[in-house]
């Protein structure tokens, strides 16, 4: 779920279209960590990936993917932080 702000100020939860659903496994133990990312451009997308891969074991991303009509790029990653981050 993403929270979204409209001219109003009010908060509405949604589901953004194009990302598959979160499944219990990703996140089925403390230190497991669903992370979307949604950046200007895919060298950024990629780039803030790269430093969570610095740090923590992430899985690998192909591509990032595209909303019509929506400005930006969205990438989804799974993150495990149950050992320690590298230095």
């Amino acid at each position: 779920m993403n929270s979204f702000t409209g001219t109003n100020r009010k908060v509405r939860l949604g589901v953004v279209t194009g990302m598959e659903v979160i499944n219990g496994v990703h996140v089925s133990q403390p230190g497991l960590v669903v992370v979307d990312i949604t950046a200007a451009d895919d060298q950024t997308a990629f780039a803030f990936h790269a430093a969570l891969a610095a740090m923590w074991a992430t899985t690998a991303l192909e591509r990032t993917i595209r909303i019509p009509g929506q400005s930006g790029v969205r990438l989804r990653c799974y993150l495990d932080m149950r050992q320690p981050p590298e230095p």
